[in-house]
């Protein structure tokens, strides 16, 4: 079963939020605002915070120079992940990613179900890895990125989670790279 392993050091990561929003502002960010209060509480660093559109451009030219950023370890996105014309944040991510994360759209699908039923399926959320940096798109209300964060993100951005998570891994995310000719 999985459990925190008190014998393990806490080790915090980097986490970038960035809002897809053509009409919220950082005073009006409500969902941005619950993400970094999340980030903070669990004893993480803020490494960064942006509003952009619902651009494709925008929002790839954010996360794509978070993941160069040796300060960014995660990149968690909200908003942009429904059905209409403007959501078009997986179309901006999805293309980028080198490794898709299948897992976490289920899972967040399941929480998510419990909550809100067959609404779920309104949503988009996606996640995936860049230049070794893991990348979450989440809805763009406080309610669904409470269900990531409690339900997913917490638990695996905690070095301490047994029998897996995230941040044992994220040595080796590039490892691919460091090979050499044999």
């Amino acid at each position: 079963m999985a459990h925190i392993d008190e014998t393990r050091p806490f080790i915090p990561v980097g986490i970038a939020v960035l809002t897809v929003s053509d009409t919220r502002s950082l005073d009006t960010d409500r969902s941005g605002d619950t993400l970094v209060a999340r980030i903070t509480e669990a004893g993480h660093r803020l490494a960064g915070r942006a509003i952009v559109t619902d651009d494709v451009a925008a929002i790839r030219a954010t996360v794509e120079a978070w993941t160069r950023d040796d300060a960014v370890d995660v990149v968690i996105t909200t908003g942009g992940t429904g059905f209409t014309g403007r959501d078009v944040t997986p179309e901006a991510l999805e293309p980028l990613f080198e490794k898709r994360m299948d897992g976490f759209s289920e899972v967040f699908h399941r929480i998510s179900y419990d909550k809100i039923g067959t609404s779920t399926i309104q949503s988009r959320a996606t996640g995936g890895v860049l230049n070794a940096t893991f990348i979450f798109a989440l809805p763009g209300s406080p309610g669904a990125c409470k269900d990531a964060w409690d339900g997913i993100l917490k638990a695996q951005l905690d070095y301490r989670h047994m029998p897996c998570n995230f941040v044992e891994i994220m040595p080796r995310l590039d490892e691919h790279l460091k090979r050499t000719a044999g």
